[in-house]
């Protein structure tokens, strides 16, 4: 196997481990995806790692459902940094007035990824929200949206944001997109960084 080949392959696990590791809810093998700088991006959350970790336990504990499926990664690697690009599944369950609902969103993971002490780590995520869709938990129940709000949710993730919005949480409503000036944006940021450029949060 060569080294290209190897660190894809690594990379690909950590992808995978912090997936699983999240959402079993081992907090503590979760953390050892993470660069000790990381960084997470997502529409209800957007800081450091450890404080991602703590808000996500305490979501947890209250019963919180987010839950992560994974597609394909394709990695690019220069030196000791990589972007890899994953194709993913959020799927949140929760109530939408009154009616238990679960959303899934499409999206791809956008992760900024740096070899730290011979291991490949977590340095910044930022998903990419692509299409999403809302069922009724029970296939008999009335779910009636309110559809002046769901209009002003962005579209890649807007019934996400509108159940998020009902449970509580800021959404942050500027989130990449399939298309759009965000998502250009931020393939300009990753292929500078990679280039060996800053990372620009």
């Amino acid at each position: 196997m060569d080294d290209t080949l190897n660190d894809e392959l690594q990379i690909r696990r950590m992808v995978e481990r912090w997936a699983v590791w999240r959402d079993a809810g081992d907090w503590e093998r979760f953390a050892t995806v993470w660069h000790p700088e990381g960084f997470m991006m997502a529409t209800w959350f957007q800081g450091p790692y450890a404080e991602f970790i703590r808000v996500t336990r305490e979501g947890w504990d209250k019963g919180v459902s987010i839950l992560h499926f994974l597609g394909g990664t394709a990695v690019d690697i220069q030196g000791d940094r990589a972007i890899a690009q994953t194709k993913m599944t959020i799927s949140q369950r929760g109530p939408i007035d009154g009616v238990q609902c679960d959303v899934v969103c499409t999206g791809r993971f956008y992760d900024f990824v740096v070899r730290h002490e011979g291991q490949w780590k977590l340095l910044h995520r930022q998903p990419i929200y692509e299409k999403d869709r809302v069922d009724p938990v029970d296939p008999a129940a009335i779910l009636k949206l309110d559809q002046a709000e769901l209009a002003r949710m962005p579209e890649g993730y807007r019934h996400l944001a509108y159940i998020q919005t009902r449970i509580g949480y800021d959404v942050y409503m500027h989130m990449p997109m399939l298309k759009g000036d965000a998502v250009q944006a931020l393939y300009r940021r990753g292929a500078a960084w990679l280039a060996g450029g800053p990372l620009e949060r």
